[in-house]
């Protein structure tokens, strides 16, 4: 099993374990990253990929994938885990390998077009941790992302 070294034990699981009511806001299978000022002390951070969001409408329901990249802030919280969990995005990069994160009950996330210039970014929560799936899964919103045509 592979751990992120910034999350702990109980933040890590499967998607084989999860059930119907998924909490988790978005699934990303992620390209790359582009921190902002510096990748030092990030401020901002873009996380370019496949994204599987949740459907606010429905607690069971993830919209089908879409490619793009989201584009966030820190809190004024919370900023080194969010900061960790950053890391942990940009060490999956390019990888093929998936996470999900935030909570669906809680924000509304959106994903930008590749066009479309970065600004205004949204804040990062640090809610849920990020979770690992594994590729080989039947779960279909992770399912969809493996799927999903490559660039």
């Amino acid at each position: 099993m592979k751990r992120f070294p910034n999350l702990p034990l109980a933040l890590v699981v499967f998607a084989g374990v999860l059930q119907a009511s998924d909490r988790v806001a978005a699934y990303v299978l992620v390209d790359k990253v582009i921190t902002e000022p510096t990748a030092d002390t990030p401020e901002q951070i873009q996380i370019w990929g496949v994204f599987s969001i949740a459907d606010p409408n429905n607690g069971s329901l993830y919209k089908g994938p879409e490619r793009g990249y989201m584009y966030f802030k820190l809190p004024e919280k919370n900023e080194a885990a969010a900061r960790n969990e950053w890391a942990d995005f940009k060490s999956i990069a390019g990888k093929r390998e998936a996470v999900g994160f935030g909570n669906r009950y809680i924000e509304k996330l959106r994903v930008r077009k590749a066009e479309e210039k970065p600004k205004s970014p949204d804040v990062y929560r640090v809610e849920l941790g990020l979770v690992k799936v594994q590729p080989d899964t039947d779960y279909p919103p992770v399912k969809a992302l493996f799927e999903y045509p490559s660039q």
